[in-house]
């Protein structure tokens, strides 16, 4: 299925699984390329169902049911288009079209084995190598811009073969993102946090249940429950966990001005040692002593929210964030599931609710009660990436567009 749509002032070609943006920062296509079809709408506005029926019910609450019902739709807008982790079938003519991928950098130096995206991903006809002799016949090079900014790496060798197309793969904020500048009019396909990425894998995101259907789950997508009683009474309130640690950060300084008002726990480089025993496992269990978890970005960009939230959601901590707008976290999380520091003309506010909240457990329910009707999909570092840009490739054969003005795009 192909739909045409509007996204962030780019005109965006999608499938029904993934992300391909077309955007007008494209040089021209190749003449193969097909022509692409508009869908029509009827004149006139459709009222979304949710704004209907809280206009009817209850007025008061209106503005809250209304921000509801568009993150609801934009929910199921995502499913549409997000990587499905459970139900990844190729279509159309790229059923019986086998590729393959060369990873060209692991990310930060770190190899990692490659995975069997069929098994693992239910995405078939993909060969995955890392080996830099196959570059001729690959149809795509993933290349991490960390390697090839720092000079770690190199770029694939010019003239490359034919059809083939290079993908940049970042998981950076624009703030840690060097030397962009070098890479314009380089690549043929972007991949990243960002929504409007031709290959957009963020990292996490919600997948409504549907009804009384029982999903299927894998290990990396976790059904959320609603909060016991246990659950609003945690012993603790506040945690942070911070690897990198610079007074020059915005979130530094949110910190200095909310211990002024409250006790926060700190884990990491700045603070306590974080229990190690096994991992994200054992992040989610320190986290599920404390009602509430600072997610707090390193810098804010659009869209730019990274696995500090979802930790939060996972140990069912309600996340305070720190990062892009309210309305940015609302296209992946119903509004009351979080609290944007925003929120609060002061920081003082900010920890007199939380406070409230600690002696009010039916007020602090509101902010988790919505858990019961989601699943957590966290992709797999770095094997869904990989899979995911493979499958993109399947989808585009025979397209080789350019990206030419990756700068502006990405620090827009």
């Amino acid at each position: 299925m192909l739909a045409t749509k509007r996204l962030s002032g780019h005109r965006t070609q999608l499938d029904s699984k993934t992300f391909l943006n077309s955007a007008g920062r494209r040089a021209s296509m190749r003449e193969q390329q097909p022509q692409r079809s508009e869908r029509t709408r009827a004149p006139g506005r459709v009222v979304p169902v949710g704004e209907m029926w809280c206009s009817f019910v209850y007025r008061r609450t209106h503005r809250a049911c209304v921000a509801t019902a568009v993150f609801l739709l934009f929910m199921g807008l995502c499913l549409l288009y997000l990587p499905d982790p459970f139900s990844l079938e190729p279509v159309g003519s790229e059923r019986n079209r086998a590729v393959t991928l060369l990873i060209w950098t692991h990310p930060f130096g770190r190899r990692h084995k490659l995975p069997d995206c069929s098994a693992l991903f239910q995405i078939p006809g993909c060969t995955l190598t890392d080996d830099r002799s196959a570059y001729p016949q690959a149809d795509a090079v993933v290349v991490h811009h960390r390697e090839v900014a720092t000079g770690s790496a190199e770029l694939p060798p010019e003239p490359r073969p034919s059809a083939q197309k290079w993908i940049w793969m970042n998981y950076e904020s624009p703030a840690h993102t060097p030397a962009l500048w070098r890479f314009e009019g380089v690549f043929n396909l972007t991949m990243s946090y960002r929504a409007d990425s031709d290959i957009f894998l963020p990292y996490g995101f919600l997948i409504p249940r549907v009804g009384k259907t029982k999903m299927i789950q894998n290990r990396y997508t976790h059904p959320l429950n609603k909060p016991s009683s246990a659950h609003l009474r945690r012993p603790r309130l506040v945690a942070w966990v911070i690897s990198n640690w610079s007074e020059t950060q915005a979130r530094v300084a949110f910190y200095h001005k909310l211990r002024r008002y409250i006790h926060v726990d700190v884990y990491g480089h700045a603070g306590r040692p974080v229990p190690d025993d096994g991992g994200v496992g054992s992040l989610a269990h320190l986290i599920g002593r404390y009602q509430f978890y600072l997610a707090l970005e390193n810098s804010q960009h659009t869209d730019y929210i990274t696995e500090k939230l979802w930790n939060a959601v996972l140990a069912g901590a309600v996340p305070v964030v720190l990062g892009p707008p309210r309305k940015n976290y609302e296209r992946f999380l119903p509004p009351e599931a979080f609290i944007h520091v925003d929120d609060f003309p002061t920081v003082r506010g900010l920890a007199r609710y939380l406070l409230m909240l600690r002696l009010n457990p039916g007020r602090l329910r509101r902010h988790l009660d919505w858990r019961g009707s989601y699943s957590l999909h966290r992709p797999a570092l770095w094997a869904e990436h990989y899979c995911t840009a493979c499958r993109a490739t399947r989808t585009c054969i025979g397209k080789t567009d350019v990206v030419e003005d990756l700068t502006n795009w990405f620090y827009s």
